[in-house]
């Protein structure tokens, strides 16, 4: 046999290996977009809530609610500047009476012209896909607004902690650091987030009740009534947080709808979004 014929013989066997090689191949595919759920916040006035700041029994009448009120006690972390909320992120320490501490981190985009799955590729694209079963994907509907977020939670003990008291900034920095997870803490730049948050402060704390029930076609309805201090730094103004959480699109819809709609008719709807993080953030 010849130099040639043996060079024409190991290039067919190479051209051969290689084809086959590529008809076993299996072909990478990106993890599909999350699966969120939907929360309906709607804004009520004053005008829901009697002379003691809690909702009327009209209110609660009209929108299944049942439950005594929960207190919860909660701060956003942050640098002044509010270099982690820029980026899409919030990070709370939230208290219920009786329970642990919760560490919530939390990435937010904006939906435009209700285009849910566009917000959804663009979370997928920055890293949060179904595979990823540590944030939990949901759909924020408000009187105009909607928001996707994807959040991790994780908790801390509140073992000498009474009520829904929360640490000093300081103690509650450290927790927040100390559990940082990976997509945060590497966000624009290596490390990025940790120094952010390292950096950061309490901002609030503001302590809420909450009033739960079942209304339509959910069976997590709740009103929130929020007292944080007036946009001059004195006196204290009442949000009230009307919401909704539910699995399904339709109902969500259903529900946004429905809940406007007995709003505006009793005199309660607040004609607008007030989004109670930015409201902490720039308040305390």
């Amino acid at each position: 046999m010849t130099i040639m014929s043996l060079v024409r013989r190991s290039a067919a066997a190479s051209l051969l290996a290689l084809s086959t090689s590529a008809a076993f191949a299996v072909p990478a595919h990106a993890a599909s977009n999350a699966v969120p759920t939907y929360e309906v916040k709607i804004n009520l006035t004053v005008a829901a809530l009697d002379a003691s700041h809690n909702p009327t029994s009209a209110v609660k009448s009209a929108f299944g609610i049942t439950g005594s009120a929960n207190a919860r006690s909660y701060a956003y972390y942050d640098t002044n500047p509010l270099e982690l909320n820029g980026e899409g992120w919030d990070v709370r320490l939230r208290h219920k009476s009786g329970k642990s501490f919760e560490e919530t981190y939390k990435k937010r985009w904006p939906i435009t012209n209700g285009d849910i799955n566009g917000a959804l590729t663009t979370a997928n694209n920055d890293g949060f896909d179904s595979s990823d079963t540590n944030y939990d994907c949901e759909v924020d509907w408000g009187y105009a607004k909607q928001t996707l977020s994807c959040a991790t939670e994780k908790s801390h003990s509140s073992s000498g902690y009474s009520g829904t008291a929360l640490p000093t900034s300081d103690t509650g920095r450290t927790w927040l650091v100390n559990d940082i997870p990976g997509k945060l803490t590497d966000w624009s730049a290596s490390g990025w987030g940790k120094t952010i948050l390292k950096a950061s402060r309490a901002h609030g704390p503001v302590t809420s009740k909450v009033y739960g029930g079942a209304w339509g076609a959910s069976d997590d309805a709740s009103i929130e009534v929020v007292p944080v201090v007036g946009a001059d730094g004195t006196g204290t103004e009442y949000i009230v947080e009307l919401s909704f959480k539910t699995d399904n699109y339709n109902d969500a819809a259903t529900l946004h709808n429905d809940a406007i709609a007995v709003a505006d008719a009793h005199g309660w709807l607040y004609h607008g979004d007030i989004l109670k993080t930015q409201l902490v953030l720039g308040r305390y």
